[in-house]
């Protein structure tokens, strides 16, 4: 079994994974805010 080095792997597939979760939950949370907003107003 290889030695575990801190630092050694490379994790671009993984900061990109993050990158595209970060970026449809923040969508997801923005249109649902706004669609409650939408709600709101319409029903008074």
């Amino acid at each position: 079994m290889a030695k575990h080095e801190n630092g050694k792997m490379d994790i671009t597939t993984q900061e990109k994974t993050f990158g595209g979760f970060v970026k449809v939950v923040s969508w997801g949370a923005i249109i649902s805010l706004l669609f409650l907003v939408f709600l709101a107003i319409v029903n008074g």
